[in-house]
C-alpha cells in the first residue's frame, strides 16, 4: 500500500516537472531566438526563414564586406578624374562587394562544412549546423553571383576579364588552408582584387607599376589582419589540420605581423606616391600607419578577444586612408 501511495505521489509530481521542463525549455529556445535576432541587427524584421541565408552570407557581419571594398576606394578616390566619378564607382564596388563578399562566404562554407561543424566558433553556421542543406546553398550562391553579374556588366568590357579572372582564387581560398601554412597570403590576393578591377574601369591602360605596388601592399595588408583574426582559432585548427600563419610564425607572431604590415606601408607609399604625388593624402597614409602599428603593440600576450578588436580595427585604418586619398578631390 506504502509503495502504490509512493508510487501515485511520483506520478502525480511527474505532469508538473515534464510542464516545468517544457517551460524552461520554451524559455531557453526564445532566449536563443531573441540572441540570433539581436545578433542580426536590421535584418531580424525578415522572416525567420530568411535568417539561415542572413547568416551565411554574413550580412550580419558588415566587417568582412567592409574591408573587401575598401581597396577599390582607394582607387576610385586615387585615380578618378572627378569626386562624383569617385563616388559612384565606391557605390558600385559597395554593391558588388557586399554580394560576393556573400557568395564567397558560401563557396567558403560549402568546402569547410565538415570542418566547421569540429571548430567551436564555427559550428552554429547554417551548414555546419544542417539549418540549411547544401542544394539550397547553391541556389542561393546562384542568386548572390546574378547580382554581382549585374554590376560587372554595368562596367568596362574589360573590367569583365579581370574580375573574372578572380574566380580561381575565390574557389581556391578554402582549399589553402589545407595544403599551406600560409593562406592568409591566398586570402590576401583575392581580397585585393577590387584594386585592379577599378584601376580597369577608369583607365584602358591601368596595368601599371605604381597599381601593382597598390595591389601587393593590399596583400601585405591583409595577410597582416587575417594572421591576427586567426589566432581566435589555433586549438581548434590544430585539433582539425588546419594550416594557418598564425600557427606558421607561432612565438613569431608579433614579428611576422610586423613585417607584413611594414611591406603593406612601403608599398602603399610606393604606389600612391606615383599616382598622386606629394599631397594631402599622406596625412592619411600617415594615420593608416600609426593605426597599424597601434595593432602590433596590442600583440604581446593577445587573447581571443583581442584578435577579433584588432581585426575589426582594420576598417578604421582603411577608412582613415580613404579619407586621405579623397582629400586629393580638395583645390590644391
Amino acid at each position: 500500500m506504502g509503495d502504490i501511495n509512493k508510487q501515485t505521489l511520483l506520478d502525480r509530481g511527474a505532469p508538473k516537472r515534464l510542464s516545468q521542463s517544457v517551460v524552461m525549455t520554451k524559455k531557453s529556445d526564445q532566449q536563443t531566438s531573441q540572441s540570433s535576432d539581436q545578433s542580426l541587427g536590421v535584418w531580424s524584421h525578415l522572416p525567420r526563414s530568411f535568417h539561415p541565408y542572413i547568416f551565411i552570407a554574413r550580412l550580419d557581419r558588415p566587417i568582412g564586406w567592409w574591408l573587401l571594398i575598401l581597396p577599390g576606394w582607394w582607387i576610385a578616390a586615387a585615380l578618378s578624374e572627378t569626386l562624383i566619378s569617385a563616388l559612384w564607382l565606391m557605390g558600385l564596388f559597395t554593391l558588388g562587394g557586399i554580394t560576393m563578399r556573400g557568395a564567397g562566404c558560401v563557396v567558403n562554407d560549402l568546402w569547410d562544412r565538415r570542418i566547421d561543424a569540429q571548430v567551436a566558433r564555427t559550428a552554429s553556421r547554417p551548414l555546419a549546423s544542417g539549418a540549411i542543406t547544401p542544394f539550397k546553398a547553391l541556389i542561393f550562391l546562384g542568386f548572390l553571383s546574378a547580382i554581382g553579374l549585374l554590376v560587372l556588366v554595368s562596367l568596362p568590357q574589360r573590367s569583365w576579364l579581370v574580375a573574372i579572372a578572380s574566380f580561381p582564387l575565390i574557389i581556391c581560398y578554402p582549399l589553402a588552408k589545407r595544403v599551406t601554412g600560409w593562406p592568409q597570403l591566398v586570402l590576401g590576393l583575392t581580397f585585393s582584387w577590387a584594386v585592379p578591377v577599378a584601376a580597369s574601369v577608369i583607365s584602358a591602360a591601368w596595368l601599371t607599376m605604381p597599381l601593382v605596388a597598390v595591389y601587393l601592399g593590399t596583400v601585405m595588408w591583409i595577410t597582416g589582419y587575417d594572421t591576427i583574426y586567426a589566432v581566435q582559432d589555433q586549438e581548434d585548427d590544430k585539433r582539425a589540420g588546419i594550416k594557418s600563419s598564425a600557427l606558421s610564425l607561432g612565438r613569431y607572431l608579433r614579428e611576422g605581423v610586423f613585417c607584413f604590415y611594414t611591406a603593406a606601408l612601403l608599398f602603399w607609399s610606393y604606389g600612391f606616391f606615383m599616382m598622386l604625388g606629394p599631397g594631402l593624402w599622406l596625412a592619411g597614409l600617415g594615420g593608416a600607419a600609426a593605426h597599424l602599428y597601434w595593432q602590433i603593440s596590442q600583440l604581446e600576450g593577445m587573447s581571443a578577444i583581442t584578435a577579433r578588436r584588432l581585426f575589426v580595427s582594420n576598417r578604421t585604418a582603411g577608412l582613415i586612408l580613404t579619407a586621405g586619398l579623397m582629400l586629393s578631390f580638395l583645390p590644391q
